[in-house]
């Protein structure tokens, strides 16, 4: 039994044991138990230890409606990077079953995506010409650096990249992307095509020319809705997706639906690819890198922000360094399989999280499914008409917009409340790439702006807790007279340098006079930099010159090593250094003097 003393200052019967033998030398935040590297590199693996029957059944009727979409939407994507339909068909075989494997979003769906298409067909535009041999070639090539940029982030641990999206920006960017998920489905919807570009300029386009919709396919599409409402409301673990998606090709096949304007997906070319290695120069190769970076930014932060805003519904997290290993090996797998680079999808791991998906299992079947139905079963998809995935697609969107998420925002801060309401504009009017930068910069700004008014207190002991705590939250705390004690809770850094010695005097002439001590209970204070080291010397002058002395308690040993190499100690002096706030005090306080007898 070894005695330990309390917060107050007296001693507490506590039992202690030595770190290393408690710890065994290792680091005390490396787990006890190391598990082994198939739970590590591969989630999945994880994810199936409390499997069952139950799961597998709503996983694979998540898998089936998501391939059942991706097959159409993947084709499409191509089209729009100048690409055969194989190019977006290919990218859902080897990509989709490496995501699933590695991948640590339980229910991202991988494959290719809108803005990684549109910046594919931008990159290769110069270098070739759209649909020809050489460009398929090329843009192989392109997803194989993809990933091998992927693959050197993972290595040099870069997924920190992530934390700087924050709860604000994740709100936001979904929503966002809700919003352009919706407004792009208008056209699927009615039958209509506009010439502009641009979410908001193409939907006022087929606004404004909304006599003109085909009424068939507005049939279609209302028809769809009302089935996915009425399953949602009154059987809600029917896959309603799904569905709608085999109702739509049975209806279109029976009544020739596209004799009546009504779009369909068209005929899918059956096979699979070869597995082989892009044949381009070096001198291409050299030439892909700057579009293979710029893919890279996009991919991983929207992969990241769609991955982390769905898991934050279920209380999962991400790993984004897992997420750059799985990315690598999917972009790797769709190069040399003829594809294209991958994205995430929003629309189809929307639907997926709406199926009530729990794994990557879902992603394995969708894997078969699309494996399958590219050896046998592309005839019947040819039917499946345009206005149902637009409806589908809508129906999820929808979803994402969560008001509660915005409420839980507006009650924490205005602030966080205007970061997501910029996001989603900058993405709906701008776009993706220049939503996430603004985002981004949003939150540094943010971040700066929080650490340049960082929280602070005149501390006081209260009684009630045993403990030093603010005098402004605790009525009953009490102060020693002649001693003010300050706690800044931020790392002092030029941000914040001149709050601080602000702060400081503010505190030193409201307390009780006269003053003789002053206390920086450094716990909070997690480093310094040379404009610290400024403000706290220009501090302790000031202080000095008005006969007050400077104390520093609870400095951690990081930061009492900052103190030593700046010089600092030597300024304030080692024996004006406590371990704790109640040592401190104790050491200022005035001491009653003994009388002697007579």
């Amino acid at each position: 039994m070894v005695e330990a003393e309390g917060s107050s200052g007296e001693p507490a019967k506590v039992v202690l044991v030595p770190y290393e033998s408690a710890y065994e030398g290792r680091s005390p935040f490396a787990s006890s138990t190391k598990p082994p590297w198939t739970r590590r590199y591969v989630p999945l693996v994880d994810s199936l230890k409390s499997y069952s029957r139950d799961k597998l059944r709503v996983d694979a009727l998540a898998g089936l409606t998501v391939a059942a979409l991706a097959l159409p939407a993947s084709m499409a994507y191509a089209e729009l990077a100048g690409l055969p339909v194989t190019a977006g068909l290919y990218t859902l075989l080897l990509p989709v079953l490496a995501y699933a494997l590695l991948g640590s979003g339980l229910r991202t769906v991988v494959g290719p995506e809108g803005a990684v298409a549109l910046l594919v067909a931008s990159a290769l535009a110069p270098l070739a010409a759209a649909g020809s041999a050489q460009y398929a070639t090329l843009a192989a090539a392109l997803a194989i650096a993809v990933g091998a940029i992927f693959l050197i982030a993972r290595l040099l641990r870069l997924g920190w990249i992530a934390d700087y999206f924050s709860q604000s920006v994740l709100v936001g960017y979904i929503s966002g992307v809700a919003v352009v998920m919706i407004l792009g489905q208008l056209e699927k919807l009615t039958g209509l095509s506009s010439t502009y570009s641009g979410a908001i300029r193409a939907t006022i386009d087929n606004v404004a020319h909304i006599g003109h919709a085909n009424l068939a396919t507005v049939a279609v599409a209302g028809g769809a809705f009302v089935v996915l409402i009425l399953l949602g409301r009154f059987l809600p673990r029917w896959p309603g997706a799904l569905v709608v998606v085999i109702l739509g090709i049975v209806v279109s096949w029976l009544f020739d639906l596209e004799a009546h304007g009504v779009a369909v997906t068209g005929s899918i070319p059956a096979g699979l690819p070869s597995f082989d290695r892009p044949h381009i120069t070096g001198s291409e190769w050299r030439s892909l890198a700057l579009p293979a970076a710029a893919i890279f930014l996009v991919s991983f932060s929207d992969s990241i922000l769609t991955a982390r805003s769905f898991a934050a519904r279920h209380g999962e997290t991400i790993d984004a360094d897992q997420e750059l290993l799985s990315f690598s090996a999917a972009d790797v797998a769709a190069g040399f399989t003829h594809g294209m680079p991958v994205g995430t999808s929003g629309s189809r791991t929307a639907v997926n999280d709406s199926m009530k998906a729990t794994s990557q299992v879902s992603g394995l079947v969708a894997f078969g499914t699309i494996l399958l139905i590219l050896l046998f079963l592309t005839a019947p998809i040819r039917y499946l008409p345009s206005a149902i995935l637009g409806a589908v697609i809508v129906y999820a969107s929808l979803k994402l917009i969560d008001p509660a998420q915005w409420r839980e925002l507006a009650r924490s801060s205005r602030t966080e409340v205007g970061i997501a309401a910029i996001t989603s504009v900058v993405v709906v009017a701008i776009g993706v790439l220049p939503a996430i930068v603004v985002a981004m910069g949003l939150s540094i700004i943010d971040v700066i702006r929080r650490t340049a008014i960082p929280s602070d207190a005149v501390l006081g002991y209260s009684e009630a807790d045993q403990r030093y705590a603010d005098v402004g939250t605790h009525p009953d705390a009490g102060i020693t007279p002649g001693v003010v004690v300050y706690r800044i809770q931020e790392r002092l850094f030029f941000a914040n340098a001149h709050f601080f010695k602000r702060r400081v005097w503010a505190a030193v002439d409201g307390a009780p006079k006269p003053v003789g001590h002053l206390i920086l209970d450094a716990t909070m204070i997690s480093g310094i930099d040379a404009a610290a080291v400024g403000a706290i010397t220009e501090v302790r002058t000031g202080l000095h010159s008005r006969n007050i002395t400077f104390e520093v308690a609870h400095a951690t040993d990081e930061l009492r090593e900052q103190f030593s190499d700046t010089g600092l100690t030597s300024v304030i002096g080692a024996e004006h250094f406590h371990g704790t706030v109640a040592a401190a005090v104790r050491a200022c306080a005035p001491q009653p003097r003994s009388i002697s007898p007579e």
